[in-house]
């Protein structure tokens, strides 16, 4: 199923923080948001997932109005991993994966045995099989984070939007998680600080700088000192993995002469009472 993000603005307490947002992202495809810190990439994807409205545009799910589909069918069609996904109560791991069941579940009717094999496959696959029995609030952060992308997979959805998924994982399951991503047949919206494992894992890149979105492109179209510079105010020559062909980073660790951040002016969206 294909994204589009159509003129997307979010204002919030009188601030622009995106402004005509418009992205597309084809059946299939990892597309990753990257930027500075406070460019809007988080709020660009709680508008794809429903915890924020947008002041201005749509976001359609197969070319429909994702606020017109019902709760369980959105749910059916987008799955989330956000920043601030943890839980308080401490359910073992196996009952927080089987939550992903819930949109397609009525009443307390019980998993049938395809859920619980789909429950197993998903926890097999991200490496925390082995702690189905623990409680989630035992976890080390980044055994929870998997566990909540399990969750995710486990329901199943045609897109699946991650804001900093390997927050938390050691090197080791950042690289298997981003490479589990590549291997799926889902639509994948990912917000991604590292502009490395962004390059090499993304079909596309997206910038955003103060809330616009200032290019989009491949990894090697996307990621040149230039841009670098311009958006994020550091040195970096770019080169070519030897194995893989992406292209990677290596910065310097001043910023360069002359650079001041993007500032754009107040809109009508901001000065609208």
């Amino acid at each position: 199923m294909d994204l589009h993000l159509d003129a997307v603005s979010v204002v919030l307490d009188g601030h622009l923080l995106v402004r005509d947002l418009s992205l597309h992202l084809r059946r299939g495809e990892t597309v990753g948001l990257v930027g500075p810190n406070g460019s809007g990439k988080s709020t660009a994807l709680r508008c794809v997932y429903r915890a924020l409205r947008p002041t201005r545009g749509v976001v359609r799910v197969g070319g429909v109005d994702l606020r017109s589909l019902p709760l369980r069918h959105r749910a059916r069609s987008v799955a989330a991993l956000t920043q601030d996904g943890g839980a308080d109560l401490d359910f073992t791991v196996a009952e927080v994966v089987a939550l992903g069941r819930t949109p397609y579940l009525r009443g307390n009717a019980p998993l049938s045995r395809r859920e619980r094999d789909l429950c197993r496959d998903a926890m097999v696959r991200l490496g925390v099989d082995h702690l189905a029995d623990r409680g989630l609030l035992s976890l080390s952060g980044g055994e929870r984070q998997r566990v909540l992308v399990a969750r995710a997979l486990v329901q199943e959805p045609e897109i699946l939007v991650l804001d900093e998924p390997t927050n938390h994982l050691d090197l080791r399951h950042q690289i298997e998680l981003l490479a589990l991503l590549r291997e799926t047949d889902l639509t994948v919206l990912v917000v991604l600080h590292d502009l490395n494992l962004a390059a090499a894992t993304c079909d596309r890149l997206g910038v955003l700088a103060d809330g616009v979105l200032v290019a989009v492109g491949t990894p090697a179209e996307v990621l040149t000192p230039e841009l670098v510079r311009q958006v994020f105010g550091v040195s970096a020559t770019v080169v070519t993995h030897p194995l893989t062909g992406d292209p990677q980073l290596l910065y310097a660790l001043t910023a360069p002469d002359g650079w001041n951040p993007p500032v754009r002016p107040r809109t009508e969206l901001e000065t609208r009472p």
